[in-house]
């Protein structure tokens, strides 16, 4: 189908839009409980680390409202709910690894009774000392990895000059607005229909089908929209899912369970923090022509996602430059922190920090502007174009997108008015950053890369879409459903968009890593392209014409002549009363990709998406206090399915990488025990966080040189990566090349205090 775009490619409000804003948007908690629901609520560890020497539930039993109270001895299949690696208990057996970690479940008539209930059980405990930071950790939970290229050593020791590092990036809570929460309705037999606020459907079914003993085809798992997910509802949602299905089973009645925000942040994933140490050498240019850089998340007390984060890190790390000769180590650490898990941009936004440590350094010992830096060390041009595990990167398109936002924002013009600003002002300083990104779009596991849809034509020329997606609040239903009202070429409003749901589409991926529109849009193309084959045979006959000669047009279907013409259900029900199909499933898997992990050595990204932002800050050398004052975002989204969506995940993503890098500090006590776990203790940005100038834009024909849908690009998570000119802007601001994020005032004035 070579269809010229109309649908795809328009500025479509969000499916939800008015029903957001409205409140009849209908989240798990707004659904009606059926008859005889009951409600649970988790107990909690209140220790880091510890010997579990006994639970004693009967406190909880004797409360009023109490149905049961579950513990590890009360699950019929494992007690094991990893997701990807094992042994990651749904219940506490022995060893407590964190704060919040759970031990048993209070089931009873209402949350309220449930809650009090949990909180009458006082764990016996036995107290052991808790690892709560990267740098005391002795044991791996994933790796280390190392990626090479050339002769890292032999180069350092040649360099004109040498630099080195070592910096901390924190953490980040994902703080959706809808917490986690599961509806689990048992059926008959081993049957159980479990709602569930998740990114992964499948994952959910299966590790549900694991804590009941049962196949996964007994568990369905549904899911309409989900009040925001950003990662957080990847692994971690399935567990809670588990626990609410495994309450139903034992009281064979419906169960809710919904997190408070507390327990919440207390029991659920983070972003990886990470630390890192890093050598380079560099001529007297700031061309930089060797590294040697050692990258450790903080994976906290199990693998979860941290094989991923790990992966995408250490394929980051470079980011959009070139370095012949490099080492650099990556791996996950363990701790009594809650383990660590998938959160917007999946460790690419943590590796990417490493090269802009660099380049602030470099640039400092040049005494070059760090601009001229950045420049001379993108990637092709001059440099080599290929990553250092092998695979092609566009350096038109780095060069373009950062002229375009240099532009965009004056930075000549802006510097100069800075520096004079900075000459006057007693107090106050200003500075100004840049960043520039490449990140790879696809799963770094290969056979995530594939997605279903099911496409139904009804006989009056309605269509029901289903697919593998989940919706968060990205816009992913509407982007899908766009691509088929296109194939079809009829109405937006003519596409009903249906519940992502494992008994329609099964065996799917995540929706994750910017992967949605690109597999799922796919997937529903090539179903509702089977089903359109087939209307147009029925429409040749019909009007007699050749079957490439059949036109699908606003509606209508139109044969060789003007008067050959039908509506496009008119031509619906002549495909039934001619027993044709307008049914379809869809599939789709990303070609040709491969990547060796042991050897870090492949082409694990189906491409690349690019993107560059410059933003102004100003800082009070007093207090530490800051503000970002403008911000100007370029980024590629190729052949855009919906700028409007698009426009909306490049502004959203950049304020939560704002976030994550300067208010949004995670604090625990000397105990392990997590502090901030509320928005009184956790500062996200509000909208006075938001720069009073925030230009967004995307990329004009940004060409997608990949064979993506309808020549579009990912847009969720590339953009969240442009924050880190905030980063810059303050290290200018404060005349510093070495800045931890995130940046708390507190930090900001030990920086400006040092030597």
């Amino acid at each position: 189908m070579n269809a010229v775009t109309k649908i795809a490619g328009a500025a479509l409000r969000h499916d939800s839009a008015v029903k957001h804003a409205t409140g009849e948007a209908r989240f798990i908690d707004d659904m009606a409980e059926p008859a005889g629901t009951l409600h649970a609520a988790l107990v909690t560890s209140p220790v880091a680390h510890g010997q579990l020497r006994a639970l004693d539930l009967a406190p909880a039993r004797a409360m009023p409202g109490v149905v049961a109270v579950l513990g590890p001895t009360d699950i019929p299949g494992e007690n094991d709910i990893a997701p990807i690696a094992r042994n990651e208990v749904l219940f506490v057996e022995t060893i407590i690894e964190h704060h919040g970690q759970a031990l048993a479940l209070v089931v009873a008539r209402t949350r309220d009774e449930a809650l009090r209930a949990a909180a009458a059980i006082k764990p016996d405990i036995e107290a052991l000392p808790p690892i709560l930071r990267i740098q005391d950790g002795r044991d791996w939970l994933v790796g280390p990895f190392t990626m090479k290229n050339g002769d890292a050593d032999t180069a350092l020791a040649a360099a004109p000059f040498t630099a080195q590092g070592e910096f901390e990036v924190g953490g980040q809570e994902h703080f959706y607005l809808e917490g986690q929460v599961a509806l689990a309705i048992p059926g008959e037999g081993a049957e159980m229909l479990v709602h569930s606020s998740t990114q992964h459907p499948s994952e959910g079914q299966h590790i549900i089908a694991r804590v009941l003993g049962v196949p996964y085809g007994a568990v369905q798992v549904q899911c309409r929209r989900m009040g925001g997910a950003f990662g957080g509802k990847e692994s971690n949602a399935s567990w809670v899912a588990a626990a609410a299905a495994l309450a139903a089973r034992h009281t064979n009645r419906p169960v809710k369970l919904r997190l408070p925000r507390k327990a919440d942040m207390a029991a659920t994933g983070k972003r990886h923090p990470f630390l890192y140490r890093w050598r380079a050498g560099f001529d007297a240019a700031g061309r930089i022509t060797a590294l040697v850089a050692d990258m450790t998340a903080d994976g906290g007390h199990s693998v979860d996602m941290s094989g991923g984060v790990v992966m995408r890190a250490l394929t980051h790390a470079i980011n959009a430059y070139s370095v012949a000769d490099l080492r650099v180590t990556c791996g996950a650490i363990k701790t009594n922190h809650v383990s660590n898990t998938a959160f917007r941009g999946f460790g690419g936004p943590q590796g990417a920090m490493l090269m802009d440590d660099v380049l602030a350094h470099v640039a400092r010992a040049t005494g070059h502007d760090i601009e001229a830096v950045r420049a001379r060390n993108f990637a092709g041009g001059p440099n080599p174009s290929h990553t250092p595990y092998g695979q092609a990167l566009e350096g038109d398109l780095i060069r373009r997108v950062h002229a375009e936002a240099m532009a965009d924002s004056s930075w000549d013009r802006r510097r100069a008015e800075i520096a004079a600003f900075n000459a006057t002002h007693p107090t106050l300083r200003r500075g100004l950053g840049c960043f520039v990104s490449a990140f790879g779009i696809s799963f770094g596991i290969p056979h995530l890369n594939q997605a279903g849809a099911l496409v139904h034509v009804y006989t009056d020329g309605s269509v029901r879409l289903a697919h593998g997606g989940t919706e968060m609040g990205q816009g992913l239903f509407i982007k899908v459903a766009q691509v088929v009202a296109e194939v079809f070429s009829v109405p937006i409003e003519t596409v009903g968009l249906a519940a992502t749901h494992t008994a329609e589409v099964p065996n799917t991926s995540p929706t994750a890593a910017s992967t949605g529109s690109d597999l799922n849009g796919w997937a529903a193309f090539n179903a509702a392209d089977a089903i359109r084959t087939r209307m147009a045979s029925v429409a040749a006959k019909h009007f007699g014409c050749a079957e490439d000669a059949v036109r699908f047009e606003d509606g209508q279907v139109l044969g060789a002549t003007d008067n050959q013409r039908l509506t496009f259900g008119e031509l619906a029900k002549k495909c039934w009363l001619a027993r044709v199909s307008l049914s379809a499933t869809g599939y789709y898997a990303t070609p040709d990709l491969e990547w060796d992990m042991q050897a870090v050595r492949g082409k694990p990204f189906f491409y690349f998406s690019y993107g560059a932002a410059v933003s102004e800050v100003v800082i009070d050398t007093l207090t530490g206090e800051h503000r970002v004052l403008s911000a100007h975002l370029v980024q590629d989204c190729g052949k855009s399915l919906n700028p409007a969506i698009d426009r909306g995940q490049i502004e959203g993503a950049f304020i939560q990488g704002m976030g994550w890098l300067t208010s949004e500090e995670l604090w625990w006590d000397p105990a392990g025990r997590l502090r901030t776990v509320g928005p009184s203790t956790y500062k996200i940005p509000g909208s006075r966080d938001v720069p009073p100038v925030f230009q967004a834009r995307i990329l004009e024909a940004g060409p997608a040189r990949a064979n993506t849908i309808f020549r579009s690009k990912a847009v969720g998570e590339p953009p969240l990566l442009l924050a880190g000119a905030v980063w810059n802007a303050l290290k200018d601001a404060a005349g510093v090349a070495h800045l931890d994020a995130p940046v708390s005032p507190e930090r900001l004035l030990r920086a400006g205090q040092r030597p």
